[in-house]
């Protein structure tokens, strides 16, 4: 790499951890929005898996089809790449060019964090050391984890509480948060979730509330295939995580025929967003199978804009 690539590429990650710290919403003031779209990876994850695009093509998506210049990143589609310098660099190097900045990384697969099984939780601790290095390195100033376990609720929430603790630790060292996203089983269990937070007990851990996620039993035993037999209410869920929420993701399936969502009162929602008093980052995450990714992903930030103009 020559001198003026290294010069440039060390004066970029200043850059961006400046931005890190600036105010969310300075780019959002002209139409008072009390929040910023980023845009989910996840979005694209039929493109990324069929090898249409790659994680390197994404930033630069976001920016030039949609407007979007805040992303958040999915590992397992890099997930090689962890401490591959050179690529971090290109990818950087990328969102600098396009005048992108990068917010958070989602993680997963790399261990439960909730294992009461203590030798287990910390090598899945330690296995996401990695990933707060990578954010720190683009610019993140967040990592969504996971939080689940194999066991009591009791004793999940224990063992979580510790795992989570024990990497918050190690990422406020690089100013990076902790964030557990409603995935399925106990974390569903907005009551559940947000006491394994306040165990924690650490100013760099919260919640990440996905509009999708709150079915805590399925008939099969699975999380995320079969009929869901147990579930909590979405909006009594954010209501309750708002304090100690550090984004929100807002999925979408359908459409009705005005751009509504059909498996959210995203005016209902927001409504407890906004009174909430958050502001920060919502984050696009279209996931249905009647729409292209790229039709899901148009509507559901025209739905964000609609929902800005009609709660400011």
């Amino acid at each position: 790499m020559s001198t003026s690539r290294r010069h440039f590429l060390k004066s970029a990650a200043a850059f961006t951890a400046a931005a890190a710290v600036a105010p969310l919403l300075a780019g959002a003031a002209p139409n008072k929005a009390f929040f910023e779209i980023s845009l989910a990876e996840w979005s694209f994850h039929k493109s990324l898996f069929g090898n249409k695009i790659s994680n390197l093509d994404f930033p630069v998506i976001a920016k030039k089809q949609y407007g979007i210049g805040v992303v958040e990143y999915v590992n397992q589609f890099f997930k090689d790449k962890a401490e591959d310098q050179k690529y971090l660099s290109e990818l950087l190097l990328r969102c600098h060019d396009n005048g992108v900045k990068n917010h958070l990384i989602m993680v997963d697969g790399e261990g439960e964090l909730g294992s009461p099984n203590e030798q287990e939780r910390i090598k899945a601790v330690e296995n996401h050391y990695k990933w707060v290095d990578a954010a720190k390195y683009l610019g993140c100033i967040t990592v969504r984890v996971n939080a689940f376990g194999k066991g009591s609720a009791e004793d999940v929430q224990k063992a979580a509480a510790d795992g989570l603790g024990r990497l918050a630790e190690y990422a406020q060292k690089a100013g990076i948060n902790v964030i557990v996203e409603n995935h399925g089983s106990y974390t569903s269990n907005g009551e559940w979730l947000l006491g394994t937070i306040q165990k924690v007990g650490r100013r760099n851990v919260g919640i990440l509330p996905d509009f999708g996620n709150f079915c805590i039993r399925r008939d099969t035993g699975d999380l995320y295939q079969g009929k869901c037999i147990e579930e909590y209410d979405k909006y009594k869920a954010v209501q309750e995580w708002m304090p100690v929420a550090k984004g929100v993701s807002a999925k979408t399936f359908d459409f009705d025929a005005a751009g509504n969502c059909v498996e959210t009162d995203y005016l209902k929602m927001f409504k407890i967003i906004k009174d909430s008093g958050f502001k920060g980052y919502v984050g696009i995450e279209y996931e249905g199978e009647k729409l292209s990714e790229e039709e899901g992903i148009k509507k559901t930030k025209a739905l964000l804009e609609k929902v800005v103009q009609n709660l400011s």
